[in-house]
């Protein structure tokens, strides 16, 4: 009994062994594994494409698979906000020894801000230019009349005349911008429009922007950032518009991205709208001094009552700070090779808020207009003394 059960086994393993090496090649148990098994997994179909180089056996997908939820909003956002921004070509005719006149021409982006064809972007898109042209995302393309320009924020406002625009919605001009949260950037990156790249705010800082002058409360973010990008929207992740993409920073001088770049804010830009609307220019405040930032050091060498602040070196002809009766300085100094002027009033602070920078200066001018009263805090010699100052408005020449 025990010997019929051996030979069973031998003889099957003799039999599936003539089978597999003498019988079948690895080509025909696999096709005959297909014909019964065609189904590799629930969610793939081999298929076999056979040709000159031989048999291509492929597993594709049966259907495409479902997005998940962050994929849905990535592609919520862009199909809503792209309609909206568009290409702009700038052309500037350059002066060649050898060619006379030659048009040079530049490229950035900008986005819709509602149905009468006012575009937002920057001003050094445009910068200079004899001609520019808008071109939407459907490709038609446009000539656009420049309405009004900021150098000292590098905006511009651009207007078209098309049809059936639709416009971005722009964020809350005071909603609190968070260091960590989603953002998109839509643009035309090396010409290539309609390009979205997302990331997150890196942080909030103050920055010189690409005309030297301060960009306060800069939204700096990892998003790629390229050339083309700028004057293109930065987005929440509702796809409203939180800031205008404005420069990158790189440190091995190539004009690319390295995960640092910064957008205008757009409490900013609606600010300059305002004024644009009311005025047809920008009302920029100001009290009209050129100043010297002092820290403990400087505070201790000079004999100031404080340890921190922004001593007047002079005051304007005219200015506000003139009419309100605060004082310039007399003496005339050096620290290193910079000539300074010393024995003006030192501000310390501005309606009660402390400052120790320009750039806190700067933050209260943001949130006052031409023609508000403030009151400045400073120390004449040792004595201190609150000042009301009725704000100017800032002309071309640098100044607080």
């Amino acid at each position: 009994m025990k010997l019929r059960r051996v030979l069973l086994v031998v003889l099957l393993v003799a039999g599936f062994y003539f089978l597999t090496q003498h019988l079948w090649t690895a080509g025909s148990v696999a096709a005959l594994v297909e014909r019964y098994a065609p189904s590799v997994s629930s969610g793939t179909t081999l298929v076999s494409s056979k040709g000159p180089l031989g048999t291509f056996d492929l597993n594709v997908a049966n259907a495409q698979p479902a997005y998940d939820a962050e994929e849905q909003n990535n592609i919520a956002v862009y199909k809503r906000v792209t309609p909206s921004v568009v290409n702009i070509t700038s052309t500037a005719v350059a002066f060649d020894f050898f060619y006379g006149a030659v048009p040079q021409q530049g490229q950035g982006s900008g986005f819709i801000i509602d149905k009468q064809g006012h575009i937002l972007t920057n001003n050094h898109v445009i910068d200079n230019a004899q001609r520019v042209e808008v071109q939407l995302f459907d490709k038609h393309k446009y000539k656009a009349q420049v309405i009004g320009v900021d150098k000292m924020h590098d905006l511009a406002l651009l207007q078209i005349n098309a049809p059936n625009l639709q416009p971005v919605e722009l964020a809350e001009a005071h909603g609190a911008l968070q260091v960590g949260q989603k953002v998109f950037a839509i643009g035309n990156p090396f010409g290539l429009s309609g390009t979205m790249t997302r990331g997150i705010i890196s942080a909030i800082r103050s920055v010189r922007g690409p005309t030297g002058s301060a960009i306060d409360n800069a939204i700096q973010t990892d998003a790629a950032i390229n050339p083309g990008n700028s004057g293109g929207p930065l987005m929440n992740s509702r796809g409203q518009v939180i800031g205008i993409n404005t420069m990158i920073a790189s440190n091995n001088g190539a004009d690319q991205s390295a995960g640092i770049g910064f957008a205008i804010p757009i409490a900013t830009a609606r600010a300059v709208l305002d004024d644009f609307s009311k005025y047809g220019h920008v009302r920029r405040p100001t009290l009209a001094i050129m100043t010297l930032e002092i820290g403990p050091d400087l505070a201790d060498q000079i004999g100031l009552p404080s340890d921190y602040g922004v001593l007047i070196q002079r005051v304007l002809p005219g200015g506000a700070a003139e009419k309100a009766g605060l004082k310039g300085g007399t003496q005339r100094a050096a620290l290193g090779n910079t000539p300074v002027m010393l024995g003006g009033d030192f501000i310390v602070a501005v309606d009660g808020q402390e400052i120790t920078s320009e750039q806190d200066i700067n933050n209260v001018m943001n949130a006052h207009k031409t023609g508000d009263q403030v009151k400045v805090t400073v120390f004449r010699g040792r004595r201190r003394q609150d000042v009301m100052v009725t704000l100017g408005e800032a002309g071309s020449e640098q100044q607080i």
